[in-house]
């Protein structure tokens, strides 16, 4: 059989150059998958990456959005936002923000994922449970939490009610509390999410592994710090990363419940960057603070891409010098 293929090869022609051309023509006209994501790419390329170009392209004018003549300023636009001294507000209330909803968040999400992947009754209850505020718009919150900590609400009545009266105060009135209020409300709205990925990422983790190290004499802590939190790293990071863009963009949540106030103690880039540009009409400083809301956004999400993927090697590295001495021993 061997050498009636090897006579057959030989027996065969070689194609001319003519026959190859029409080869590749045919090729090249013949349906690819280029056509099933062509859709898709016209539309990222046509509505995204052409309006962050005209965004770009605005954020040099000084334009009220209605003037046919807009003033070219340059880079007229980003020097004021450096000076802005609201701009630099809102980074810190981005940063307070993100810091203690993400870790309140993972805290809560883990604690929840470890207990329910343990034999608990009802677990698919608190589940749901667990998992409702996500599904909530913050349209619908925003009224709940209104109520809840207004001076005469009901956390207030419930303060005075078990003799804490005096710890009672206008929560959404003043610059001091307000910022609490709105971490309070992601963390009840977006810790459900969290449950959910520590959850599923747990489901991978082998348990014969948790196993082994009960077997050599880890509690609880030992166990949850050593197996389960190395095995979850790499949703840490996803989450860390949503989370950072998320708190970046943020808008709905201190638009609907406090307007940004008082006194800008709950402004955001998202509220700040509306307030410019729909009430306010400074169209090209909008367009600004929006090209660097996305430089902001593109560069953390690197840095915590990389610095998830370090996490990783350095993990892959370890265990590949473990099971080395393992074989030489």
């Amino acid at each position: 059989m061997t050498t009636t293929a090897v006579t057959a090869n030989a027996a065969t022609p070689p194609r001319s150059p003519k026959a190859l051309s029409a080869a590749r023509r045919r090729r090249l006209l013949q349906p690819s998958g280029f056509i099933w994501i062509a859709p898709a790419l016209v539309l990222s390329a046509g509505l995204v990456y052409m309006c962050i170009a005209y965004t770009l392209y605005v954020s040099t004018l000084d334009w009220n959005g209605v003037s046919p003549n807009p003033d070219n300023v340059g880079l007229g636009n980003y020097l004021k936002l450096l000076q802005d001294r609201v701009f630099w507000l809102t980074l810190q209330h981005t940063l307070v923000f993100f810091v203690f909803s993400f870790g309140v968040q993972t805290v809560l999400g883990l604690l929840f994922a470890v207990l329910l992947h343990s034999k608990v009754r009802l677990a698919s209850v608190y589940k749901v449970i667990i998992f409702l505020p996500v599904v909530l718009a913050p349209a619908i919150m925003a009224p709940v939490f209104r109520n809840l900590f207004a001076s005469n609400g009901q956390f207030n009545q419930i303060l005075e009610a078990v003799g804490l009266g005096f710890l009672a105060q206008p929560w959404l009135a003043q610059s001091s509390t307000a910022m609490f209020v709105l971490v309070v409300m992601n963390i009840w709205h977006s810790t459900g999410f969290t449950f959910i990925l520590y959850y599923s990422a747990m489901g991978q983790i082998e348990p014969e592994i948790i196993e082994a190290a009960r077997i050599d004499g880890a509690g609880n802590l030992s166990v949850l710090w050593h197996v389960i939190v190395p095995g979850v790293r790499g949703t840490m990071f996803a989450l860390a990363t949503l989370a950072v863009i998320g708190t970046l963009k943020l808008f709905d949540i201190p638009y609907l419940v406090t307007l940004g106030g008082p006194n800008y103690a709950t402004e955001f880039l998202g509220t700040f960057i509306y307030r410019q540009t729909v009430p306010l009409g400074y169209v090209g400083y909008g367009a600004a603070l929006s090209i660097a809301l996305l430089f902001l956004a593109l560069t953390l999400s690197v840095i915590l891409n990389l610095r998830g993927r370090e996490k990783r090697h350095k993990t892959m590295n370890i265990e590949a010098a473990g099971i080395g001495l393992g074989g030489k021993q």
